[in-house]
């Protein structure tokens, strides 16, 4: 199991009260698998990601990412283990302007420490992977919106995390490209082998996934498995 959840609880403050997020939420991702998270707005699927992504501290349960506890991990520790174990892909691609599609990808192996040589042939490997082999010397401006989230989704993976979380990739894409762009998850996650969760507002890419659960005022349900 490369990601899993169990009994997690988040509050924030909410004036002199606390409010809850996420109500002893549990949840398992094996490698290789998607899971579809759906729900209304505010209903805990960001807070969900963040918590996954260790980016916030839950107040109890564990989070455990590819066989590590997350708890009583440092900033320093945390901060490593997500360059090395986990992808996140966001509503907006986020590249920089100035980059080209490869040297996007480039970046981040740089930054978790990558050789050069072999950071750039995975950075290359992957834009074929994702169908962008001819727009790999292309600057973000010249790239249409499906297609700069084919960068984001390529760069999430170049350090070969085993958990990927992506949070609404679609929402400012049309129907097709949209689908388009949930099918080449599904496709990636199996033959990348990652353990992916992705949050949907489109509950038509939901027959897409390995298990889709519902989140409902913090507490999630999985409601379906393939």
């Amino acid at each position: 199991m490369s990601l899993h959840l169990a009994d997690v609880t988040l509050t924030y403050p909410d004036g002199e009260a606390r409010l809850t997020a996420l109500d002893r939420v549990s949840l398992d991702v094996p490698r290789g698998s998607l899971t579809a998270v759906a729900g209304p707005s505010g209903s805990g699927k960001s807070s969900l990601l963040a918590v996954a992504a260790t980016l916030v501290t839950p107040d109890a349960g564990r989070v455990v990412v590819d066989g590590t506890d997350t708890a009583g991990l440092g900033r320093a520790a945390l901060t490593a283990l997500r360059r090395r174990s986990i992808g996140l892909v966001f509503q907006q691609p986020g590249l920089l302007p100035s980059l080209t599609a490869v040297e996007q990808l480039q970046l981040m192996a740089h930054l978790a420490g990558r050789p050069a040589r072999t950071a750039r042939a995975r950075a290359l490997d992957l834009l074929d992977a994702v169908g962008l082999a001819a727009q790999a010397g292309r600057r973000p401006g010249r790239l249409s919106g499906g297609q700069r989230q084919r960068v984001a989704i390529a760069r999430a993976l170049v350090n070969q995390p085993t958990v990927l979380l992506v949070d609404e990739p679609t929402s400012a894409l049309d129907s097709e490209r949209g689908r388009a762009v949930v099918e080449l998850l599904a496709d990636l996650t199996r033959r990348q082998g990652t353990a992916t969760v992705l949050v949907t507002h489109d509950r038509s890419h939901l027959a897409l996934a390995d298990q889709v659960a519902e989140v409902h005022d913090g507490r999630l349900e999985v409601v379906a498995r393939t």
